[in-house]
């Protein structure tokens, strides 16, 4: 009896969990899916981002992170950690995604096709130097740490192959 609630607590936790893929240009075409759809998919992120932005000695109004000392300067910093839960906003192109991980105006991150990593949707920058990017993130210009560029787009596959089709079969119609 014992094995049987130990087995039955294991399978409930392994169907409760996530299987995160990445996202992939491939992925997109090969569902055929446009952009309202797009918007009804979760996304995930692979790796924790880190921006980080150095304040100005008259910034006195933080809205987003946390002040931080790094070298005697005062920082905004935003985390946003791993497996965190995204939306599309926007897809100003094919292949290049808007997803927000928090509620408000331009909170938002881009991503794009990388060929080079297998069509995975991976974290744009304007600039990239050793590592670290240059990104936009509500209004304000902030760096990512240098392991921010491991982040990419993912999806939980489970939820995608569990997608439900409703269709019925028109039955036709005679003429009277």
């Amino acid at each position: 009896m014992k094995k049987l609630i130990l087995l039955i607590a294991i399978t409930s936790v392994l169907a409760s969990c996530k299987n995160l893929v990445p996202y992939t240009d491939s992925m997109r075409k090969e569902h055929n899916w446009s952009i309202d759809q797009l918007k009804g998919i979760q996304f995930y992120l692979s790796h924790d981002v880190i921006l980080r932005r150095e304040l100005n000695k008259g910034t006195s109004e933080i809205v987003h992170g946390k002040i931080k000392m790094v070298d005697g300067r005062k920082v905004d910093e935003i985390l946003i950690k791993a497996h965190t839960p995204g939306i599309l906003t926007d897809m100003p192109r094919e292949n290049k995604m808007l997803v927000s991980f928090e509620v408000g105006d331009d909170h938002y991150l881009s991503f794009g096709v990388n060929p080079n990593k297998s069509d995975r949707y991976v974290l744009l920058a304007s600039e990239w130097n050793n590592g670290m990017g240059k990104v936009h993130y509500s209004g304000d210009e902030y760096y990512t740490d240098p392991d921010s560029h491991y982040a990419i787009l993912m999806v939980d596959l489970h939820k995608i192959n569990n997608t439900s089709l409703k269709q019925h079969v028109a039955k036709g119609r005679k003429l009277n």
